[in-house]
């Protein structure tokens, strides 16, 4: 007789794998309530490391090629579909559904991948504008990345609800900070080592485990935070009034679904911000 191997999972920051800086951990239960594994409980200190590795790749990401994005996003799909049985038996254990409504959620998380990878490339020439203006110029409008974006991701989804909060975010160029489901947080770290052996830079995607109403708030004031989605908050108002403090771009519960396979247009375009040009005409 052998004993069970009990993981116990850690953060996932900068693309590296660290352990809570407050050493705490909490445990991830199956839906009959048996023990699974040892989840890292995020502090406010490992909230700040994460802003700091999500800065450090924001430029470099936003400097890629739409293309590039793209095909990153869709390698993430691939990686994903690679580990479909393991996502499956996850979120089985953890909500009790059935093979069939597992396997259909999985579907949906990779359907997104792929939808959301095939926008990079075409954001403004869908959304972007040539404005007719007086005088020999051209003036267009383009939608640029907001920069950072913190997300917390609903609570009641282990997978799908966590795909499309991020994939809308940094498909333009932005990094994000997510604060994932505190009850369904194994599916979560599992894609932390789908993202981790793709080929996303380190630091796009950085995943926070634990208390929602602990960490949020220090993400909601962060100064070097530009937007905030509040998906997944209970305490949205208040996460809004600290994201004021600095002007912060915030998504509101409810503004879009996040149980499809396809996200939303408008989505991305409310995580981007619109910039005009102004260029002289040649004669």
């Amino acid at each position: 007789m052998r004993l069970d191997v009990r993981k116990t999972y850690k953060l996932f920051i900068g693309g590296k794998f660290p352990r809570s800086e407050s050493g705490r951990t909490y445990r991830a239960l199956d839906h009959k309530g048996e023990f699974l594994a040892n989840i890292a409980q995020g502090s406010r200190k490992d909230a700040r490391d994460a802003v700091v590795a999500a800065r450090s790749a924001q430029s470099g990401w936003d400097s890629a090629t739409a293309y590039n994005r793209g095909q990153v996003l869709y390698r993430i799909a691939e990686m994903l579909e690679g580990r479909r049985d393991q996502f499956v038996s996850e979120l089985q254990a953890l909500t009790g559904i059935s093979e069939k409504k597992a396997n259909l959620e999985v579907d949906a998380a990779i359907d997104s991948w792929v939808w959301h990878a095939g926008w990079s490339d075409k954001i403004d020439s869908v959304a972007g504008n040539m404005n007719p203006v007086a005088g020999p110029f051209f003036n267009i409008s383009t939608n640029q990345p907001t920069g950072v974006v913190a997300v917390i991701a609903p609570q009641d989804s282990g997978l799908v609800g966590l795909v499309n909060s991020i994939a809308p975010a940094i498909v333009s160029g932005n990094t994000v900070v997510v604060i994932a489901s505190e009850k369904l947080a194994l599916p979560a770290i599992t894609f932390t080592e789908v993202l981790a052996t793709s080929d996303l830079p380190g630091g796009v995607v950085n995943v926070l485990t634990g208390s929602e109403k602990e960490i949020a708030p220090w993400l909601a004031s962060h100064q070097d935070v530009n937007a905030i989605d509040t998906e997944g908050s209970q305490n949205a108002v208040e996460l809004e009034l600290k994201a004021a403090e600095n002007l912060k771009r915030v998504i509101r519960p409810g503004s879009y679904s996040r149980n499809g396979s396809q996200g939303s247009l408008q989505h991305i375009l409310d995580l981007m911000e619109v910039k005009t040009v102004w260029h002289p005409k040649g004669h």
